[in-house]
Formats: structure tokens, C-alpha cells, sequence
């Protein structure tokens, strides 16, 4: 058996260097079938590699965008589902603001608020000494007017003072606080108050100045 198989091995050896290349046809039977063999999978391979290579890049890369687009859209409906809150925070703030604003008299209503805090002045048993008006500071949307005032009176009145500021309707603080003894003829114990009440009232669409570069 051996022997059969070296004698078989020879023999296909012996046809193997045989060969003449340019005469296919008289090539050995088993020869011509091994060699359509070996040409058929070296096509194959080729054409895999020059074909199939490049789509399975071509796959690869639309693997990474899926998943880069699939991010993109996760994100975006993380803010669309956010947007709801957004919009029902921005109507809040706007409500806030519009009751601030509400808050801001005209410049029709200044005057009758200066009143309002001489006569809780009056309420609060203190005397006037000074009560001077001091020019308007125009800011974004709004004007600040300061006024000086200087009142006499007892520690508890000018609490029940300033508190009954605090309580207008209208927006009024009290800034520059400064309490004395009122000395000279006053009866003892009295204190002198110098401060600045600040109101505000809103700037009508004609004074309000649009910022430097903007556009009309």
C-alpha cells in the first residue's frame, strides 16, 4: 500500500515538472482539474478582496454615523421633551415681570405717590424736615427718582415708617439710612432721620433710548 501511494506521488511528481506551460491541453487530467481549482479560488479571492472589502468599510462607516446620528436625535428629544417646561417657565417669568411692571407707576402717577409717602409721614407722627425731589435717572425700561428726606420723631414712628413705605402699592425703598439725635430744641430721646426714598416709574415707549448700534 506503501509502495502504491510513493510510486502514485512520483509519478504525479514526475508529470508535475513535465509540464509544458504553453500546451495546457496536453496537461494530465488531474492536473487541469487541480489548476481549475486553484484559479477558481484565487478569483474568488480576488473578488472578495476588491469587492467585499470596500463594502464592508463602506458598512462600517455607516455603522458609525447610525450611531452618531442616533445620539444627535437622542439629544434632540431630550430637548424637545424639556421644551413644555421651558415654555411654561418663560410664561412665569413673564407673568412675574408683567407684576413688577404693574407695580411701576407712570409719570402721571409719581406725583400722587409722592403724596402717598408725605401722607404716611403724617400717618406715622413724624415731622418733615426736608422732602426734596432729585433729578430722574433713566435706566433700561425704567427711571429711578431718588428723593431726600429728612424727618424727626421716636425710634418706634420711624419704624412704623418705614414700614408703611414698604407696604405701597407702588415700588418705594429706602436707601442712605442715617439716625441721629435730634438735638436742639427737640424733646429728648427724638431722632433725626436722613435717607433717600427711591421710586421708580416705568419709561414710555418714546424715552426709552435703544442701546448704541442697535438696529430701529
Amino acid at each position: 500500500m506503501k509502495l502504491d501511494i510513493k510510486l502514485a506521488l512520483g509519478k504525479a511528481w514526475n508529470d508535475l515538472q513535465s509540464l509544458d506551460v504553453q500546451n495546457p491541453g496536453a496537461w494530465p487530467t488531474w492536473v487541469r482539474i487541480a489548476a481549475s481549482i486553484l484559479l477558481a479560488l484565487i478569483i474568488i479571492g480576488g473578488g472578495l478582496w476588491f469587492l467585499v472589502k470596500p463594502l464592508r468599510e463602506e458598512l462600517a462607516a455607516a455603522e458609525a454615523q447610525e450611531v452618531d446620528l442616533r445620539g444627535e436625535f437622542e439629544r434632540k428629544q431630550k430637548k424637545v421633551a424639556a421644551l413644555d417646561a421651558y415654555k411654561d417657565q418663560l410664561k412665569e417669568m413673564e407673568r412675574s415681570f408683567g407684576a413688577m411692571l404693574r407695580q411701576l407707576p407712570s409719570r402721571t402717577e409719581v406725583a400722587n405717590l409722592l403724596a402717598d409717602i408725605s401722607q404716611t409721614r403724617v400717618a406715622s407722627a413724624l415731622e418733615e424736615e426736608l422732602f426734596q425731589p432729585q433729578p430722574e435717572m433713566p435706566k433700561d425700561f425704567y427711571a429711578e427718582i431718588p428723593n431726600r428726606i429728612i424727618v424727626t420723631g421716636g425710634y418706634h414712628e420711624m419704624g412704623a415708617f418705614v414700614s408703611a413705605v414698604a407696604a405701597l402699592p407702588r415700588i418705594v425703598t429706602i436707601d442712605e439710612v442715617e439716625l441721629k439725635p435730634a438735638g436742639g430744641t427737640a424733646p429728648r430721646g427724638e431722632l433725626r432721620m436722613t435717607a433717600l426714598a427711591k421710586t421708580y416709574r416705568y419709561l414710555e415707549e418714546g424715552e426709552i433710548t435703544p442701546p448704541a448700534g442697535a438696529k430701529k
